[in-house]
């Protein structure tokens, strides 16, 4: 992991704002979605990339219900079931 040095405070309604350094780095433009994971006591922030449900595979999903399902998981699923 690397420091960029540095440091914002978390404002009064929890909100932090990320450095333009960083937004043009990872190519985060306005109302890029973004998703926070925790990583022991690390909040790791990355862009949101749609993805399968099953195995986290993001080429070529496709959406059943309001999930997002690979070609592989779905033929895997199809094979349970014949």
């Amino acid at each position: 992991m690397k420091s960029v040095g540095i440091i914002r405070k978390i404002d009064n309604l929890g909100r932090l704002c990320l450095p333009v350094e960083i937004r043009r780095i990872l190519g985060l433009k306005l109302n890029t979605p973004v998703e926070f994971y925790l990583d022991g006591e690390k909040v790791v922030i990355r862009k949101y990339e749609p993805s399968c449900t099953f195995c986290g595979e993001a080429d070529n999903t496709v959406k059943f219900g309001d999930k997002l399902i690979c070609p592989k998981c779905l033929e895997t699923i199809i094979n349970i079931y014949k």
